[in-house]
């Protein structure tokens, strides 16, 4: 990636429905070079893809939680791929410390985050859950480029 990459992968950042002619103006380069260059970041999966960023709240996710796991020996990668095809489970990282994975998550209710924790959260193979309740979001956003 060079500097013109990086001011179109700005432009985008800042707003994914520019158009590339605006986007030929707001970077000064001809449409052709943004049109091309658009599509190889997109083919070499640099631009992994184009989506609309919700707020959580206005839709019905008024609990956000972070929550710590220490799974069963030889079974991290099972047990984190059973919990990220719940709906409610955005995030399932690795870590180091003192848990195996972190799990970042949305419920509707406190009914609903208790079942996320009886239902998903809870089953064979976690032999351990720390759940933290997120009182305020003070920063959230996509990957962005590294300055």
């Amino acid at each position: 990636m060079d500097d013109i990459d990086k001011k179109i992968i700005k432009v985008l950042e800042d707003d994914a429905r520019t158009s590339l002619r605006k986007i030929s103006e707001l970077v000064d380069v001809s449409l052709g070079t943004v049109s091309n260059r658009v599509k190889r970041m997109e083919k070499n999966g640099i631009i992994r893809g184009y989506s609309v960023i919700l707020d959580p709240d206005k839709i019905g996710w008024e609990l956000n939680v972070v929550i710590g796991l220490r799974i069963q020996k030889g079974r991290l990668i099972e047990i984190q791929e059973r919990i990220a095809k719940d709906s409610r489970v955005h995030g399932v990282y690795d870590v180091t410390g003192d848990f195996d994975s972190m799990v970042i998550a949305r419920a509707k209710n406190r009914k609903d985050l208790d079942d996320l924790s009886k239902n998903v959260l809870s089953i064979d193979g976690v032999e351990r859950s720390i759940t933290h309740l997120v009182l305020n979001t003070v920063k959230e956003s996509t990957a962005s480029l590294p300055e």
